[in-house]
């Protein structure tokens, strides 16, 4: 059996899907339904049980994890990186995480679990080293809080711990994060319902919308999770990122063109979509300054030397299955009437 925290997440359902299609149904789902919402995340998918969080936590504590446990994907956190409440997010993110840590190696049961490129902070290098951590919020103190945790035991565990540093992941079943989903979610849905982006004014040096993220399908981020199940020796700290850096520019460009292949139309460039008023670009708001990072690019070295070779898709081509499935799934309705006035 299969043990995925926060299994009905966006994260955590991709995963339950990947196994699914790699023939594995026995999966025990563990999360909290306090989001009603994110119960359609796991239609279609096949499990074999559900647990409460805190319920499964207390399960382990007394007993130990179930017997025929396989492996444990522990993807569940609070993942609001603007969250206020820092009690709430260590008890979720790092006792939580450190409890259920022990309960895997007693069991000497193989974990992998979500870090953050969070965790680097504004910094310009992202190689798996303490040196370059900087956190510049409850949540990415967490995330690097027990990846520390997780490398002062590491002498002392002989099952495999696997942190997988996720950079920006965009993709299916990530509509019940609202603001918290990702920018490619954001501009689908701001595009649908105004017929133009509105990104950031130049930041840290970068020109208008060039500050630049490491952007990732979620579909490779479920890749990257089979590849180290599959890979038992394996343990450590990962980035998973595509290694290459791209612009919101970019992204907007992408979503744009991706929409305006739907409607038959033919591709438009940046220079084009700024004159014709479909990107326009406004001051990064002050609250957000402090915290905001103007570029992300993940060191793939550690991960690509561990034997993972499958390679990542592209942002369009990324961008453009994303918008497939949105339309077969209509979260929100793509309305050509708003695109009109801007062609």
């Amino acid at each position: 059996m299969y043990v995925v925290t926060g299994g009905a997440g966006f994260i955590g359902s991709n995963l339950v899907e990947g196994l699914n299609r790699s023939g594995e149904n026995d999966i025990l789902v563990v999360d909290e339904f306090s989001d009603v919402s994110q119960v359609r995340n796991l239609a279609g998918c096949r499990i074999a049980d559900y647990q409460d969080k805190e319920d499964f936590l207390m399960s382990i504590e007394r007993s130990g994890l179930p017997s025929s446990t396989s492996a444990v994907f522990h993807m569940g956190a609070c993942s609001n990186t603007m969250a206020e409440d820092g009690r709430y997010v260590m008890k979720t993110n790092f006792d939580y995480s450190k409890r259920l840590l022990h309960a895997c190696v007693d069991s000497n049961v193989p974990l992998i679990y979500a870090s953050s490129a969070a965790v680097y902070g504004r910094g310009t290098s992202f190689a798996e080293s303490e040196h370059y951590e900087y956190p510049l919020n409850a949540y990415a103190f967490s995330k690097q809080l027990f990846d520390s945790y997780v490398r002062k035991e590491a002498d002392r565990i002989s099952s495999q711990v696997v942190a997988l540093r996720y950079f920006n992941v965009y993709g299916p079943r990530e509509t019940h994060k609202a603001s918290m989903a990702s920018i490619v979610y954001q501009m689908f849905k701001q595009y649908s319902k105004h017929g133009r982006l509105r990104l950031f004014r130049g930041t840290g040096g970068y020109g208008d919308g060039e500050q630049r993220r490491d952007f990732i399908s979620v579909d490779d981020i479920v890749s990257v999770n089979l590849f180290f199940l599959e890979n038992p020796e394996l343990s450590g700290i990962f980035n998973v990122g595509t290694g290459r850096s791209r612009s919101f520019n970019d992204v907007g460009l992408a979503v744009i063109n991706s929409i305006r292949a739907t409607l038959r139309e033919s591709p438009i460039t940046l220079k084009d979509s700024v004159a014709d008023g479909l990107i326009e670009y406004f001051d990064i708001p002050d609250t957000l300054k402090p915290r905001y990072q103007s570029f992300t690019e993940a060191d793939v070295t550690r991960l690509c030397n561990a034997g993972f070779s499958s390679g990542f898709h592209s942002l369009e081509e990324g961008v453009s299955a994303y918008h497939s499935w949105l339309k077969e799934d209509q979260p929100f309705e793509i309305s050509t009437d708003s695109f009109s006035a801007n062609r």
